[in-house]
């Protein structure tokens, strides 16, 4: 497995408390550590999406869509290598409850599993008889159910897979029973639905409305046994410009989302239980999907544009991915 180098530096001078890391309500200043510094991981990348801890590995799994490529940046040695080549142009990746990688696949338009012997399970590619769009993020529930949001981005142009279709089904968010393998549509009143994540009791979903402009991140509860969503309202309204994209919970239930875009914006925010902004996270490129990972589960890993990126917080990640 050939290791990729890193092919510019992110280097650069910093004095503690990082000046990247910006606390916006001082009742949550506990979240920036003041001896943790933003670091730039890796570069070289085309566009960065979907990063997974895989605490085993210590490892973090990403998306590199352009490139049709997993990358696998190793801690111990902090080398990057390609893990899959020729990945149906992924998007999402998360873990299911035996720690095997769940990945959204843009070309193929389908859900997959890579089992622990290598081999790849198809989990979903159709809804009553029609084919999916192009399933775009995923998170695993407590009972092993996937739920995966499918807009159709991944089938609009050739630069992110190699067709252009039109959609044969609405843009909807699916649950995969883990007992049948039968796909439901858990959200049908969403245009072109992207990040989402379960609240640390998984009694909210909370999902990004890629369809309104501005944007805006919806949360649902959780309702029949974990199988169904109701009560939809509106738990963060996006100014003009604000491009939110996927998210993770931590234990105390605040919701890191990955950020844009334009100067100022590019990075992370953090939005409490009330969907305040409570912190911010400056990088210099747009970040779209992030993970918790390390021993502690305390360190943010971040997958931004050409790169990944990870700081040390004062939170841990809620759930597995």
């Amino acid at each position: 497995m050939a290791t990729l180098p890193a092919e510019a530096r992110w280097d650069r001078t910093v004095r503690y408390p990082d000046p990247a890391i910006e606390v916006l309500d001082p009742a949550f200043a506990r979240l920036r550590l003041f001896n943790a510094e933003v670091e730039q991981l890796w570069t070289g990348a085309r566009w960065s999406e979907g990063p997974v801890w895989f605490g085993d590995m210590r490892s973090v799994f990403w998306s590199d869509i352009p490139n049709d490529r997993i990358l696998r940046w190793d801690e111990a040695s902090g080398r990057v290598h390609v893990f899959r080549r020729n990945a149906n142009f992924p998007n999402g990746n998360t873990r299911d409850r035996e720690g095997r990688l769940i990945t959204c696949e843009h070309d193929a338009r389908r859900v997959t599993r890579t089992e622990h012997d290598g081999r790849i399970t198809v989990l979903a590619e159709r809804f009553e008889g029609k084919r999916l769009n192009s399933p775009n993020d995923a998170v695993v529930a407590a009972d092993g159910a996937v739920w995966f949001t499918d807009p159709p981005w991944g089938i609009n142009g050739v630069y992110e897979g190699t067709t252009r279709s039109d959609p044969e089904l609405p843009t909807n968010v699916y649950r995969l029973d883990p007992a049948s393998g039968a796909l439901a549509v858990v959200a049908g009143d969403v245009r072109n639905p992207n990040g989402l994540a379960f609240s640390p009791d998984q009694r909210r979903l909370f999902l990004m409305n890629g369809g309104a402009d501005p944007r805006q991140i919806l949360v649902y509860d959780v309702t029949e046994n974990g199988t169904r969503l109701g009560n939809r309202r509106v738990f963060y309204q996006c100014q003009a410009g604000d491009t939110p994209d996927g998210f993770r919970c931590d234990t105390e239930g605040n919701l890191w989302c990955g950020w844009g875009m334009g100067e100022g914006k590019d990075g992370v925010l953090v939005l409490n239980t009330d969907g305040k902004p409570v912190l911010r996270i400056h990088l210099p490129e747009r970040c779209a999907n992030l993970c918790f990972g390390g021993a502690r589960r305390n360190r943010l890993f971040m997958a931004a544009s050409k790169g990944l990126y990870s700081v040390y917080v004062g939170a841990q990640g809620a759930g597995l991915g």
